[in-house]
């Protein structure tokens, strides 16, 4: 496939050597690894631009000598993927750094220093060792890739481009495409996510590369009144209780 092609792409990603699978857009694979199944998100194959960086550059070279349809398993060695082990970046520092959260960190802890993250190899003596390589450095990894679709015409790259930074469903948003001209109607419940504006700018720079046909875009922001509450009906009067001569005796 050429440079630049949108495609959807199905995979699972394992590391080689201990089958662990550390990436998937397949529910039922992600289900096997509690740590890695998240249930508020939807499973779907992924939006990549080939030859883009989108993916690792070893995924990412298979795909290009690749066609839609293609079952591939892909090996991609630590220097097509997250890169060789750097010694220089396991570092000792003092427990205290970490504040008052330092006698709760153990190893294999994720954590935040000198705004890097970094994974906790050792703990003792008052000191931390941090590991701040890439928690796949060095590992070779298997791909297991089915390429679904190539996205050809420019209302479904629209869509998809949309989605790829927003996660909306494609049935919360309004577009409307009449090139030259694109009008993107977001719905309220994007108004307040975080970043709104530079997700925005994303998008745009994102069509006017790959729908080059589109030179205007207008993201449309409505608010909508909520609709009047259903007149409450009138309450019917109550009958007046009659007491019968027999009741009175």
């Amino acid at each position: 496939m050429e440079k630049g092609s949108l495609v959807l792409v199905d995979y699972t990603a394992r590391v080689k050597d201990t089958n662990e699978v550390f990436e998937t857009t397949r529910e039922e694979d992600a289900k096997k690894t509690a740590e890695l199944y998240d249930p508020t998100r939807k499973y779907e194959p992924r939006l990549v631009s080939v030859g883009e960086s989108w993916v690792l550059k070893g995924l990412d070279e298979a795909l290009a000598k690749a066609n839609v349809g293609d079952k591939l398993s892909v090996e991609v060695t630590p220097d097509k993927g997250f890169g060789e082990r750097d010694p220089n970046k396991v570092r000792m520092i003092p427990q205290r750094k970490l504040g008052d959260k330092a006698d709760e960190v153990g190893v294999g802890d994720v954590i935040e220093v000198d705004d890097r993250t970094g994974i906790v190899r050792y703990v003792g003596s008052g000191r931390i060792q941090v590991d701040f390589n890439h928690r796949f450095a060095g590992k070779t990894l298997l791909y297991d890739v089915n390429i679904m679709k190539k996205l050809e015409s420019d209302s479904e790259k629209v869509s998809a481009l949309v989605r790829r930074r927003t996660g909306l469903e494609d049935s919360k948003v309004k577009i409307n495409l009449s090139a030259p001209n694109l009008d993107i109607e977001l719905p309220e419940e994007a108004f307040l996510a975080e970043g709104l504006q530079v997700i925005k700018r994303a998008i745009a720079n994102d069509i006017f590369k790959f729908v080059p046909s589109v030179k205007n875009i207008k993201f449309i922001e409505s608010y909508y009144s909520a609709p009047a509450p259903a007149e409450q009906k009138k309450e019917q009067p109550k009958a007046e209780a009659t007491t019968t001569p027999e009741a009175k005796k």
